[in-house]
């Protein structure tokens, strides 16, 4: 069972709507329990990064996020990877769950409009388990002003958009980031999310 972490920010359902097509079992759920006994975890979300840091805390979560993502297939969806790196600026500095060093910063591009918002072709950076069998040309859906400040080391992808903007980071073992909507991003979204399913033992 893949636990969908609802905290109270946006776009769950539409991930649960995609896993259902997918015939891949899924609840949505901001019962720590839940979350320990479930075979991975997605963090989804829509909003700022200090709300939804308030609300992981307020709901006790941060703590079993920081602990069952070491164990278990972990995905955070636009908000929900945001943060999951140290540290966020917007609105105001705030730490974030730490689950890949980074930051996330207002989108540099000051030719184009913020928020970034539409489709873009990911260009390939490290392999990553949940991106294989995609097209050549794979195009995914984003909606957000902020983005991550990465190393190298954990960008699986990314996309530009008058600078490199981090589409997909990993960690190199079970923790996963996309910055786009996967649920919201066709045959490539739902590509992604079957193989993070795939990755469940």
């Amino acid at each position: 069972m893949i636990a969908i972490v609802d905290y109270g920010a946006g776009n769950i359902f539409s991930v649960k709507n995609a896993l259902d097509y997918l015939e891949m079992e899924s609840e949505l759920t901001s019962d720590p329990n839940r979350i320990q006994n479930a075979d991975a975890i997605i963090l989804p979300g829509v909003g700022a990064f200090p709300s939804a840091m308030k609300a992981l805390k307020e709901r006790k979560l941060v703590k079993v996020l920081q602990e069952e993502s070491k164990k278990k297939p972990f995905l955070g969806i636009c908000l929900g990877m945001q943060v999951i790196f140290e540290k966020g600026f917007e609105f105001e500095p705030c730490d974030g769950l730490g689950l890949i060093p980074g930051s996330v910063e207002k989108i540099d591009a000051p030719d184009l409009i913020i928020p970034h918002m539409g489709w873009n072709k990911l260009e390939y950076n490290i392999d990553c388990p949940i991106l294989h069998g995609l097209p050549e040309e794979s195009y995914v859906y984003f909606v957000h002003s902020y983005a991550a400040v990465v190393k190298d080391e954990y960008l699986a992808a990314y996309v530009e958009y008058g600078t490199k903007v981090p589409a997909m980071v990993y960690d190199g073992n079970t923790v996963f980031g996309a910055q786009f909507h996967p649920e919201k991003s066709g045959d490539v979204g739902l590509q992604i999310l079957k193989n993070f399913g795939g990755l469940i033992k």
